[in-house]
């Protein structure tokens, strides 16, 4: 099988129309942003940066504030999408009611997170209500135990439990994101259960973040599986930049074309050569 194409998505969490560093998931402590892509917190300088800096066209929003309860910030939303990038928008959501906001954005991808979904009923609502493609379920963890929000009345609890349930209601792409890592380049710490979700679900859409720790960890996730990788500290302190995050896409090539050679070797039976059994 050849490998699938692994994007690198840069994060941008922001939190009163700022930038910030997000670290340990505590949110409370975030400071604003120091990146060397761009002097400013401005987010909208740093997705252009990201785009023209490193030619990444894909953009993992976090909106702290609406993620904490506040309305959702459509304006940066709309001037993100204006920029040439395709954004994934973690606003938030609660349910369908949340939709509302966020339905008519074209080309983006709405997240929905553990830690604030109303439960498995508001998870479905909203699958029915706009196409399962746009939508990325967020297995939220704190130190690898899920974070759920308060009354969400899941079955299970356990990470093995609720990641069969969110399958079952019809989840086509996962997030799987342990928010203690974030900014940390501990790692993501969720590899073993990527793996095990590939091998189960090979259907199903896996991407990881939190704790990205440079270009080894991102060939590593590639070849586990992953179809993305979030990332935001390295990219900003310089651990990822164009040379390394052009390494990944050479080595990408390579492995595509070797994996073209081996089966340019190996025809099946209804390619191989056909002789005549008739006179000519």
């Amino acid at each position: 099988m050849l490998e699938s194409h692994f994007r690198v998505i840069p994060v941008l969490d922001v939190k009163n129309g700022q930038a910030v560093h997000a670290v340990g998931g505590t949110r409370s402590h975030y400071r604003p942003l120091q990146s060397i892509l761009h002097p400013s917190c401005d987010p909208l300088e740093l997705a252009r940066a990201y785009r023209d800096l490193l030619d990444l066209r894909e953009l993992y929003l976090a909106d702290l504030d609406a993620i904490s309860g506040q309305r959702p910030d459509l304006s940066l939303y709309r001037k993100l999408a204006s920029k040439d990038v395709r954004l994934w928008i973690d606003a938030g959501l609660k349910d369908e009611d949340d939709l509302d906001a966020l339905a008519d954005l074209d080309h983006t991808t709405i997240v929905v997170g553990l830690e604030t979904a109303a439960g498995p009923d508001a998870v479905r609502d909203i699958l029915d209500r706009i196409d399962p493609g746009r939508v990325v379920l967020s297995l939220d963890l704190f130190a690898g135990v899920p974070r759920l929000a308060t009354g969400a009345d899941w079955a299970a609890t356990d990470l093995e439990g609720l990641s069969q349930q969110v399958l079952e209601l019809g989840v086509c792409r996962l997030l799987l994101l342990d928010l203690a890592r974030v900014g940390t380049g501990r790692g993501t710490g969720t590899g073993e259960l990527l793996v095990r979700l590939r091998e189960a679900r090979p259907a199903v859409e896996v991407s990881v973040g939190g704790g990205i720790s440079g270009i080894e960890e991102l060939i590593a996730v590639r070849t586990a599986g992953a179809a993305a990788a979030l990332t935001g500290s390295a990219l900003h302190d310089g651990r990822l930049g164009r040379k390394q995050l052009d390494r990944l896409v050479d080595q990408s090539q390579s492995s595509r074309q070797a994996a073209l050679n081996r089966v340019d070797l190996h025809p099946s039976a209804d390619e191989s050569p056909r002789h005549s059994t008739s006179a000519d």
